[in-house]
C-alpha cells in the first residue's frame, strides 16, 4: 500500500476535490468561475479542458490516495464526462474544421465546415472523450459509456441551423476511429486544426488506447507509441534550443519549434508525455524548466511568461495557463522543492478563495502587481491544474499507466456509496492485515443522510467493525452478530453506518 494512501488527503486537498464537485453539480451551461478571456471556447482555457483535467485529477487522487473509495469520484466524473459532451463544449468546431487559422490560412476553402466534433481532426476534444469514458469504466467496472449511442454529439437550436444535428458513438466505436486516424497520419499524430498536429493533444488519445487495452486485452498502445516514436524521428521532438516542437503541419512537414519559447508547451508535453516515454521527459526537464522559473522571495517561485504575440494587427487573446501548467508539470517530475515553491506563491499572491467548502484560486486579468509580482490566474489554472498538482504525485501518470491496478479491487471492501454530506479523507484496503482503513467527517454545511456503505460482504468470512478503536459491530458475511446502534445495518451485501459531525473518526472494517 504506498504511503500517499495511508496519509490520506489534507484539508487543502479536500478543498480542491470539492471545488471539482461543485463545478461537476452546477446546472447545464452554467459555467460560472469557468470563463475565461478567449471567445469561441478555441483557445487553451476552454470547457473542454478544464473538465477533463478535473476528471484526470479525480483519477490521480483514487488511484493513489483514496483508492477504496470509488464511491467518492465516480459520481463527479460521470457529471463531468456529461458537461463534457453537451453543445457548449464542443460547438467551437464547426468554425474551427473549416481552417483560415494564422497556422493553416493557406488553406482556406479547402475545409468545409464540420459539425461533428470527433469526426476528422479535433483530436484536443475527441481525444479526451475517449480516454474519460475509458478511463470512467476501467476505474469504477461501470460500461455505460461501451453502451451504442451512450456518446451522441447533439445540437439542434428554434432560430438556426435547420435539423437537428446528430453524431452517436461509444467508447470503443471512438477508440477505434482514433485509432484509424492515427494510422492514417502514419503515426505522426491526429490533427487539432486542419493541418495541424499538436504533440500535446495526441497523448490522451494513447491513454485511451492503453486503457482499452487494459479493458479488452491486446496491446495496441505499445504499437502506437513505438510507430510515432518512428515518425517523429523525421522532425526530433525538440528545437535547437532543446524546448519541445509545437506542432507539425501535415502537409510541409515542417515542425514548428518553441522558439519564444512558451512554458505551457514543455509543461503540458512533459506531464503527458512522462505516460509513456519518461526516461526522456526526465532527461529534458531539468534544462527545460530553468527558463521558466522566477524566484521571489522566502523561497517563493513564479513562471515567466511571454507576451501574446500581435498577427495582423490583432493581439492574440487566450488563456496560456503556464503557471498551472509548470505546476502540474513539477508534480509529475517529482519536483518538490519546484512544485512547494510554486504553491506557495498561488497561496501568497493568487487570493485562494473557500467557496461550498471548495478550494480555488479565482481569475484574475492583471498580469503584474506594481512591484512585479505575477498576479495572472486563468480559470484552467485557478480551478482545476493548481488543485491538480497538489493531488497528484510523483510519476502519478506513469503509474496509471503502466502499474494498472488488478480487477480483484471490485470484490475488495470499499466505500461503495456515500452520501452527499460526507467526506472520506482516507480509504485504502491493507491486503496483509485484510483491513478497510477509513477516515470519515460529516459536514454541516451540505445537505444528506450522513450515511456510508462499505462491501462487499464476503460470504462466511467472519469481521469487526470499530470506530477510533471502539467496536460498533460484529458479524459473518452479510449478518451481523452484534450491533451498537440500529443504524448499523447490511444493505444489498453491503455495510451500512452512520457518519456524525465535527472531527474525523477512523474506522475500520477487519476481516478475521
Amino acid at each position: 500500500m504506498s504511503e500517499y494512501a495511508k496519509r490520506g488527503l489534507d484539508e487543502l486537498q479536500l478543498g480542491h476535490l470539492r471545488h471539482f464537485d461543485n463545478l461537476s453539480r452546477q446546472l447545464p451551461n452554467d459555467w460560472s468561475l469557468m470563463k475565461g478571456r478567449g471567445v469561441g471556447q478555441d483557445d487553451f482555457g476552454g470547457y473542454r479542458f478544464q473538465l477533463s483535467y478535473m476528471a484526470y485529477a479525480l483519477a490521480l487522487t483514487h488511484y493513489h490516495r483514496l483508492p477504496a473509495a470509488p464511491a467518492v469520484f465516480q459520481p463527479i466524473f460521470k457529471r463531468l464526462i456529461e458537461k463534457l459532451l453537451l453543445p457548449e463544449v464542443w460547438m467551437y468546431w464547426h468554425n474551427v474544421s473549416r481552417g483560415g487559422s494564422v497556422f493553416n490560412a493557406h488553406l482556406a476553402g479547402k475545409y468545409k465546415e464540420e459539425w461533428d466534433p470527433v469526426g476528422r481532426d479535433n483530436i484536443m476534444y475527441s481525444a479526451y472523450v475517449q480516454s474519460l469514458t475509458l478511463l470512467y469504466d476501467y476505474l469504477f467496472d461501470d460500461h455505460f459509456y461501451a453502451e451504442p449511442g451512450s456518446l451522441t454529439f447533439r445540437h439542434w437550436s428554434y432560430f438556426w441551423g435547420g435539423d437537428a444535428k446528430e453524431f452517436k458513438y461509444d467508447q470503443n466505436s471512438l477508440n477505434e476511429h482514433l485509432y484509424s486516424l492515427m494510422v492514417k497520419s502514419g503515426y505522426i499524430g491526429v490533427a487539432c486544426e486542419p493541418n495541424c498536429v499538436f504533440q500535446i493533444c495526441n497523448q490522451p488519445a494513447i491513454l485511451g488506447f492503453r486503457l482499452h487495452d487494459l479493458l479488452h486485452g491486446g496491446d495496441r498502445a505499445s504499437q502506437v507509441t513505438r510507430e510515432y516514436e518512428a515518425a517523429w524521428k523525421e522532425f526530433g521532438r525538440t528545437g535547437e534550443n532543446g524546448h519541445y516542437h509545437i506542432m507539425l503541419s501535415e502537409d510541409s512537414r515542417i515542425a514548428r519549434q518553441n522558439g519564444a519559447p512558451y512554458a505551457w508547451v514543455d509543461a503540458w508535453l512533459g506531464t503527458l508525455m512522462n505516460m509513456w516515454n519518461r526516461d526522456f521527459v526526465k532527461e529534458n526537464y531539468p534544462t527545460q524548466v530553468k527558463d521558466y522559473l522566477v524566484e521571489a522571495d522566502a523561497g517563493l517561485l513564479s513562471v515567466k511568461s511571454v507576451a501574446r504575440p500581435s498577427i495582423k494587427g490583432e493581439t492574440v487573446v487566450n488563456d496560456d495557463c503556464d503557471f498551472g501548467w509548470v505546476a502540474a508539470w513539477a508534480s509529475e517530475m517529482g519536483d518538490a522543492k519546484t512544485l512547494a515553491g510554486l504553491m506557495a506563491y498561488a497561496d501568497r499572491f493568487f487570493a485562494p478563495t473557500w467557496q461550498n467548502g471548495g478550494l480555488y484560486y479565482p481569475r484574475n486579468d492583471t498580469e503584474f502587481d506594481e512591484y512585479g509580482n505575477r498576479l495572472l490566474v486563468e480559470p484552467q489554472t485557478g480551478n482545476v491544474l493548481l488543485g491538480y498538482a497538489r493531488l497528484n504525485v510523483p510519476d502519478g501518470l506513469w503509474a496509471l499507466y503502466n502499474k494498472p491496478w488488478s480487477r480483484d479491487r471490485f470484490a475488495t471492501p470499499a466505500v461503495r456509496e456515500v452520501a452527499d454530506d460526507v467526506e472520506i479523507s482516507q480509504a485504502y484496503f491493507d491486503a496483509e492485515e485484510a483491513t478497510l482503513h477509513l477516515r470519515v467527517r460529516r459536514l454541516e454545511n451540505r445537505r444528506g443522510t450522513g450515511s456510508v456503505a462499505i462491501g462487499p460482504m464476503e460470504k462466511g468470512r467472519s469481521w469487526t467493525f470499530s470506530c477510533d478503536a471502539r467496536q460498533l459491530a460484529s458479524g459473518a458475511g452479510a449478518e451481523i452478530t452484534q450491533a451498537s446502534s440500529d443504524e448499523i445495518a447490511v444493505s444489498e451485501n453491503m455495510l451500512v453506518f452512520p457518519s456524525s459531525y465535527g472531527a474525523s473518526h477512523s474506522f475500520r472494517f477487519k476481516i478475521q
